[in-house]
């Protein structure tokens, strides 16, 4: 189980390492982390499944290094290793590719599909202790792109200083900036947060939006107060001068919004995380499509967690309650959890994904960017749970 001073998966630079079976990836991830993350062998296909790894890297900061299966997988399961792979891609911020050798179509096949999502790629020719065509390799890859590779040597370190700096020099450029409240509250603000306990809450302890957003607060040295839903208004009455922001938990944006003073601005941590992570934009453009569903609607609800379903669940459970209840219960609501994304969003008239707290802004905005190619509307849980309760435009969006 994580550490509470772990940084979140969600929020550290992910790292992918990819090339073809045996060009050293493995290897070159256990050097430049120092520690013996991956198998290595000189048998083809030692990576099956990626391999993630937290850990800090200087002077980057929290990072996740992701070991994937070789592009040229040829075992029973290779198709299957290549879509692990591909996801693996999609959360990816900066790409490492290690050249086997001068046969790269594999290798700029990939190169495309990042640049196509704007990734940065890192070319590295590995092995150079024991190998004789390292400028051979570089000379073809300068022919193809234009870009030479840093020459490097996992056992003897020569050439991973150099993959640092590079890794530096190619962060991406809102990286460790981005602000969950941005520009929403300054020092001495007084913020309420309304914070549930209730089976979504592991006994003893905050989810995690609620921790981050409370962190970044205490950052901002804004005073704070925290209550539960049956304590928000005796809480409220206690107060000499009513909080600037109250955010609360989506699943009762109505109550609160009901009994909140007139001068306190309100949003929820569903919809921070939604402007934190995604295309808030585009999720509340997707909330107008709510009022074009019908009763033979297909919906589709994206969760990012993979818990076992809860009674209280606001995906499973609350969400498609709301939507029967206006729609009939005859509407289709399909549900999927974790990295289980289908491809193929035709047919759906709205996606609806959770504030993917769990997920790099990388992965969440790869799903906004599939919806968006193949036009359907997509949009948030806090964002279609204001929209159902008629407070939309009441509640602020981070800008």
């Amino acid at each position: 189980m994580a550490g509470l001073n772990e940084t979140p998966s969600g929020n550290r630079l992910h790292i992918g390492v990819f090339g073809k079976t045996n060009s050293g990836k493995s290897s070159f991830i256990n050097r430049f982390s120092g520690q013996n993350i991956s198998i290595v062998a000189n048998v083809a296909g030692t990576t099956t499944d990626p391999v993630y790894k937290a850990m800090e890297v200087y002077p980057l900061g929290p990072c996740t290094l992701i070991d994937t299966a070789g592009f040229d997988d040829a075992t029973e399961l290779g198709e299957e290793r290549l879509e692990k792979t591909r996801l693996a891609a999609e959360k990816t911020d900066i790409a490492i590719i290690l050249l086997a050798d001068t046969d790269m179509d594999e290798e700029l096949h990939w190169y495309e599909q990042f640049k196509e999502k704007k990734t940065p790629v890192i070319w590295v020719i590995g092995k150079a202790d024991i190998r004789n065509d390292t400028e051979k390799v570089n000379e073809t890859l300068y022919q193809q792109t234009g870009q030479r590779a840093i020459v490097i040597s996992a056992a003897t370190g020569d050439g991973m200083d150099q993959v640092r700096k590079e890794l530096v020099r190619n962060l991406p450029e809102q990286y460790g900036a981005s602000s969950i409240l941005r520009e929403l509250v300054t020092k001495g603000d007084l913020v309420m947060l309304v914070m549930p306990q209730d089976i979504q809450a592991p006994k003893g302890r905050l989810i995690l939006p609620q921790v981050q957003t409370l962190r970044e607060l205490l950052d901002k040295k804004c005073l704070v107060m925290s209550v539960t839903t049956d304590q928000y208004v005796e809480a409220l009455s206690h107060l000499t001068e009513a909080p600037k922001l109250i955010i609360t938990d989506s699943q009762v944006f109505a109550y609160v919004y009901e009994h909140k003073p007139k001068k306190s601005m309100l949003t929820s941590f569903s919809v921070l995380f939604a402007a934190h992570k995604g295309d808030i934009e585009y999720y509340i453009e997707g909330a107008n499509a709510i009022g074009k569903l019908n009763g033979e609607s297909h919906v589709l609800i994206a969760e990012c967690c993979t818990h076992a379903p809860l009674k209280e669940d606001i995906g499973r459970e609350k969400i498609p309650k709301m939507l029967r209840k206006r729609y009939g219960e005859n509407m289709t609501i399909d549900i999927v959890s974790g990295t289980d994304f289908p491809d193929d969003l035709q047919g759906y008239d709205l996606v609806i994904q959770c504030g993917g707290c769990m997920f790099n802004r990388k992965y969440i905005m790869s799903r906004i960017d599939h919806a968006k190619e193949q036009q359907i509307p997509m949009t948030n849980y806090g964002v279609v749970i204001a929209y159902l309760t008629g407070i939309l435009d009441k509640v602020v969006i981070p800008g």
